[in-house]
């Protein structure tokens, strides 16, 4: 009987053309894959299809950003399997380089989720020298993978393009992959790019992780990546409030000497830039956790008061405003609690621009010195929405908003060039209209 119950759950070539075949429907009506994950049938099909058509030692590339990008980098991926002997062999790109190549080994790093074990692995590559273009390839003892390419900034770099995305959470993730893709190909030379959290619907959700990454991959194979932890990387299967255990796994950020909060938050250099990754997640780890915001304050007035960099600009998901909502007359236009607790610490210490998520809806606020618009205070951006999870006509205006996108809203991303003394922003829909610019000159 056994043997008869496995050979009826194996998924032959017909069954598996068959569900690819049905596929197509399910995506049509918003459920994609995730319609499917709760059956059998569905799992099959996509385990089969990603061990068909993904490599299975080398998925889903990522370079991190670390604390010193002139001279270090830090390459993670994936595997289907577990690889033997994983190492990164890189060497300077070009002719007539006296760059002596190196091996260094992969660290493990797998972890259980969602019932499914992720084997991943990382390589921290350090004492590169600045300004300079590499390969690397990953090897193991069986293969050797197609050659990567990335360069490290300059210490003397004055000017650099960022993609800014705001959240990507969705049902089935194509819109998310238009939004990334329309944006590398519109700016091939950005070297750095962001998700401002609520990267995914539900942060245990295996099959969420992988539209993300399988979205995304053209942008992370290349670029930089800045990691914003959200809401949503903070809830179970059942909707329950837990620790971003995928997240903290598959984003390895800098250091923040912080024993019970690693990885939270964070801060780095690039360029002119000093930038802050703030987390604002505590309303959902508290019952796991407790003591992240008055860490992240103290944290963040040693940080802010260290840099000597041009340009000191904050990361955070959730926003500084509380809007009202027609249908909750009590609920009155203000200040989060985020707001009121940052706004005064980033204004002493005076932070340039501040980027906001979580409402969905892009809003320039210009800038802000203790309540009211003063050309003295930090900009502050909140960065719309880059998925298909949107609330239309949800907020009132509020009466620090300046520019609002035309409702109801559709999909979008942020550019920010850096040059020198002089910051620009440009907010787009992902077929090239512009929705708003702003300069900002120091």
């Amino acid at each position: 009987m056994a043997d008869k119950t496995n050979n009826e759950n194996k998924l032959s070539r017909r069954q598996f053309i068959k569900g690819v075949a049905g596929l197509g429907a399910l995506m049509a009506v918003g459920g994609g894959l995730y319609a499917m994950k709760g059956s059998s049938v569905g799992r099959d099909v996509e385990t089969t299809a990603r061990n068909l058509f993904q490599d299975k030692q080398v998925q889903n590339i990522r370079h991190m950003v670390t604390a010193d990008n002139s001279t270090r980098r830090n390459i993670m991926w994936k595997s289907a399997e577990s690889l033997a002997n994983p190492r990164v062999r890189v060497y300077s790109k070009g002719a007539g380089t006296q760059i002596p190549e190196r091996l260094i080994a992969a660290k493990e790093d797998f972890f259980t989720d969602d019932g499914e074990e992720i084997k991943q692995y990382s390589v921290l590559l350090e004492d590169l020298f600045p300004g300079t273009e590499y390969e690397f390839a990953i090897e193991t003892d069986d293969e050797t993978s197609k050659p990567y390419s990335f360069s490290t900034a300059s210490r003397e770099k004055e000017s650099f393009t960022m993609l800014i995305f705001p959240d990507s959470q969705s049902s089935d993730y194509a819109d998310w992959r238009k939004v990334a893709h329309s944006a590398i190909e519109a700016h091939p030379t950005a070297e750095i790019f962001t998700n401002m959290g609520d990267l995914v619907d539900n942060g245990e959700d295996s099959s969420q992780w992988r539209a993300w990454f399988g979205a995304v991959e053209p942008v992370m194979n290349n670029l930089l990546f800045v990691p914003v932890m959200g809401n949503h990387e903070c809830y179970d299967l059942k909707w329950q409030e837990r620790l971003p255990e995928a997240y903290l796994h598959y984003f390895q950020v800098p250091d923040n000497g912080s024993a019970s909060f690693d990885r939270y938050y964070y801060s780095f250099d690039y360029g002119p830039v000093h930038f802050v990754v703030l987390n604002t997640v505590e309303q959902e780890i508290r019952n796991f956790k407790t003591g992240l915001m008055e860490e992240q304050i103290a944290w963040l007035r040693k940080d802010l008061a260290g840099t000597k960099k041009t340009w000191k600009i904050v990361l955070m998901h959730r926003d500084v405003l509380q809007y009202r909502i027609a249908r909750m007359p009590e609920r009155k236009e203000g200040f989060s609690e985020e707001g009121e607790i940052f706004m005064p610490i980033f204004e002493e210490y005076g932070v340039d621009i501040v980027f906001t998520a979580h409402l969905h809806t892009y809003r320039n606020r210009g800038h802000i010195l203790r309540g009211n618009h003063n050309a003295q205070g930090p900009l502050y951006i909140l960065t719309g929405v880059a998925g298909n999870v949107r609330y239309d006509n949800l907020w009132t205006d509020h009466a620090l908003d300046m520019v609002v996108a035309p409702q109801p809203e559709t999909d979008n991303y942020l550019t920010m060039q850096v040059d020198g003394r002089r910051i620009n922003i440009v907010c787009y829909l992902p077929d090239g209209t512009k929705l708003d610019e702003i300069a900002v000159n120091k």
